[in-house]
């Protein structure tokens, strides 16, 4: 009886050392897993701070201590008490981006060996979150494709093939193009033509690939003043700047070596015979294309990438490279002198991954003159500020039984294409109605615009918006 008492003895003494340890190893598990909840949390909390710390000084990157990171913080519970701590390493925008990295490290306190890193990217939208936006009701004919999102403050008819989302802030309009009832903010007249509210707007998935959206807030167009008077002001302290030509305006070229050659425009292609504007546009209507011009010099792009002519302007050439915002006005601002930029020739990009960004921003309209290339191509950001971008009217011979030369073989163009981004205040428009202007319009989103716009560049929010998440550890 002894030795049976001694062997179970053995046994409970096994079992409960075993119960014992496999209760203090899950102890010890449960703690462990507890110590990397808080350490997350405390990591998470980093990010949150400093989050909140953009938001009062977005342009600090430094934690405000002016010093290089990293920075560290203590975390404490409800009670005052420190419990951890998260480390911050800020990556600031590259030049030319809204982009900036914050990793936080968290530590918990109770264990200094646990921690977990979370990286976010944040970043501040700019006007290149769309390929088109309108202050204005627009209209995209036939043989229009447009490669990313569009927005209007009004309303859109859309007749050609959208590959992303369609986005207007009217619920209903009244289209101007034809008669009859108000029509769905974003709508289509290619067969089956969209029925007339209050009935359900249907997908059309054949004009609209990603659907459409409507209404929507609206972008607000005004702060664009603001913005192109501190461009100016900063391309007079430390970028280039001219000012009025004494003439028609100036002419840039630029050059893939990082530098432009700027022209005195002296005299405009007089109007062909004939050629009249008999659509009444506004009183800007001409040629927009040189005839004369006169050499000023060749000079460097700034280093801080602004460029500012106080008088029209016409812009052609290619970039490697490069990040520019060229920009062309006059203040005080008044409409009868606000002052517009031309894009007769080519104007490229040399790589289409980021490296080359270029803006192109006109106090009134960006034009395409009449004597422009069969097949155009346009790289960079567009913002008429006050005005359209487009190309005016020139009518075709048979016009109105008018006779004579007329507007010559200039009035009807092949295609036009564009890589970047189209924000007008009016409405846009490089072909009519009755098939002159350009037949076919490729209009071609840079993605890269979104948080990657060009320098002072029109932004749509001055706060943070997250990016991406990651648990790196």
């Amino acid at each position: 009886m002894s030795l049976q008492m001694i062997f179970f003895a053995a046994i409970i003494v096994v079992l409960i050392s075993g119960f014992t340890f496999a209760a203090l190893s899950f102890l010890k598990l449960s703690v462990r897993a507890f110590n990397k909840s808080q350490a997350f949390t405390i990591a998470e909390a980093g990010i949150e701070y400093y989050r909140w710390h953009l938001a009062h000084a977005p342009a600090d990157y430094k934690d405000g201590t002016g010093q290089p990171g990293p920075y560290v913080h203590d975390y404490y519970d409800k009670s005052g008490n420190s419990i951890g701590s998260f480390t911050l390493d800020i990556t600031p925008p590259p030049v030319g981006s809204t982009v900036v990295t914050i990793q936080s490290t968290g530590q918990a306190a109770a264990d200094s060996s646990v921690t977990k890193v979370i990286k976010v990217r944040l970043g501040i939208p700019s006007m290149g979150k769309y390929a088109v936006i309108a202050n204005d009701n627009i209209r995209f004919g036939t043989s229009t494709y447009v490669y990313g999102p569009i927005h209007s403050n009004y309303g859109i008819h859309f007749d050609g093939v959208a590959y992303n989302k369609v986005y207007s802030s009217q619920a209903t309009y009244d289209d101007p193009d034809h008669g009859g009832g108000n029509e769905f903010g974003v709508h289509t007249h290619i067969d089956p033509v969209d029925p007339l509210p209050p009935a359900a707007a249907p997908s059309r998935p054949d004009v609209f690939a990603v659907g459409r959206e409507f209404p929507v807030p609206a972008i607000d167009f005004s702060g664009l003043t603001a913005n192109l008077a501190q461009i100016k002001n900063m391309a007079q302290a430390s970028g280039t700047y001219f000012g009025s030509s004494t003439a028609s305006g100036y002419h840039i070229v630029l050059k893939t070596n990082d530098t432009f050659d700027i022209y005195k425009v002296t005299s405009l292609t007089p109007k062909p015979p004939g050629c009249t504007n008999v659509a009444g546009q506004d009183d800007s209507w001409g040629t927009w294309s040189i005839e004369n011009e006169t050499l000023i010099n060749n000079y460097p792009f700034p280093a801080n990438g602004l460029i500012f002519v106080e008088d029209d302007l016409w812009i052609d050439g290619q970039i490697d490279g490069a990040r520019l915002t060229i920009a062309a006005g006059r203040f005080p601002e008044n409409s009868s002198t606000n002052k517009n930029i031309t894009i007769n020739h080519n104007l490229l990009y040399t790589n289409y991954d980021g490296r080359d960004v270029l803006g192109i921003i006109a106090q009134n309209n960006i034009n395409v003159g009449l004597i422009s290339e069969d097949v155009l191509r346009i790289d960079g950001a567009l913002v008429a500020k006050s005005g359209r971008i487009g190309r005016y009217y020139y009518r075709p011979p048979t016009s109105q039984g008018q006779g004579g030369q007329n507007c010559q073989q200039w009035n009807l163009r092949s295609s036009i294409t564009t890589y970047g981004m189209l924000a007008t205040n009016k409405r846009y428009g490089f072909s009519y109605t009755d098939g002159t202007g350009y037949q076919v319009r490729n209009l071609n989103y840079d993605s890269n615009l979104f948080y990657g716009p060009p320098p002072s560049f029109p932004l749509l929010s001055d706060q943070y918006v997250q990016i991406s998440w990651e648990e790196v550890k």
